[in-house]
């Protein structure tokens, strides 16, 4: 058996500068990206005029009307239309409209409606940007008290005032960005292990957003209590909302940090904390 001879050839000098010319064109790419990302999102600040707080968002109060209009509908659908009841939809525009006109959110741009949706399975309520809100029949049927749907709408007004949704766009243009460019800087078609670090910087990316979410519902939780309290009602009865949501849990949960929603029980310690703290209400 004759053996051939193996050569090593010497990688051409043209072909490492290419790899290395590729690779500094994938930094520039991804820094540009990156700065670009930055750049648009730290220049969106503004002042929210109900809360006081600094908040980076790049569409007007007028334009969340129009998303939340536009929305509206194929949201309502998706949980089975609106409920023909027509005295819960009198009792929840009721209540609704009380908070908004009692408390600072009558004082914001948003045009709000309440909405009872027909879903008796689904345990949930929501609001749209601009305005929006939404109540399931499955979470209207399990409330006992005014002051519980009270804790529900002002809890869901809380995230329109909030400007949550606005922020949610904010922030996820700025994710979008940033793991994009770090996908690019770190993929590397010569080296398998680097799409392992590409995946890494995209689950980055999805838990910094969880986190906001939960922030969110913090706040909203917060802004609940404050309107609630404006309106008349005992903001204590927002914690008996949060201990029907404990007892509608089936299953296993996931761990909170990887929720977008923290739990109930951890709610009420705020909730109850915020009750203490009613002065320092917008």
């Amino acid at each position: 058996m004759i053996r051939r001879p193996t050569y090593s050839y010497p990688r051409s000098p043209m072909y490492s500068s290419r790899r290395g010319g590729s690779c500094s064109g994938r930094l520039l790419i991804a820094a540009l990206i990156a700065g670009f990302s930055l750049f648009s999102y730290f220049s969106s600040q503004q002042e929210n005029p109900v809360t006081g707080e600094t908040q980076y968002v790049d569409i007007t109060a007028e334009q969340e009307i129009v998303l939340g209009l536009e929305a509206a509908p194929e949201m309502a659908q998706e949980f089975g239309g609106l409920d023909p009841d027509s005295a819960a939809q009198s009792l929840v525009d009721q209540i609704g409209f009380r908070i908004v006109e009692s408390s600072p959110a009558g004082q914001s741009p948003y045009e709000f409606d309440f909405h009872v949706l027909a879903d008796p399975e689904t345990i949930n309520a929501f609001a749209l940007p601009g305005g929006q809100v939404f109540i399931t029949r499955a979470l209207f049927d399990r409330l006992t008290k005014e002051g519980e749907l009270a804790g529900v709408l002002g809890h869901e007004i809380g995230h329109v005032v909030g400007r949550h949704s606005a922020e949610h766009i904010a922030k996820a243009k700025l994710t979008e960005g940033l793991t994009g460019a770090a996908v690019i800087a770190a993929y590397d078609p010569d080296n398998p292990s680097s799409a392992q670090i590409a995946q890494m910087a995209v689950l980055v990316g999805q838990l910094i957003n969880m986190k906001f979410g939960r922030d969110d519902e913090l706040e909203s939780d917060f802004l609940g209590v404050c309107f609630i309290e404006d309106a008349g009602y005992d903001p204590q009865e927002l914690i008996g909302v949060m201990r029907i949501l404990a007892e509608s849990r089936q299953g296993q949960e996931p761990p909170e940090f990887f929720s977008t929603h923290p739990n109930p029980e951890n709610r009420i310690e705020r909730i109850q904390l915020a009750i203490q703290n009613l002065d320092q209400c917008p």
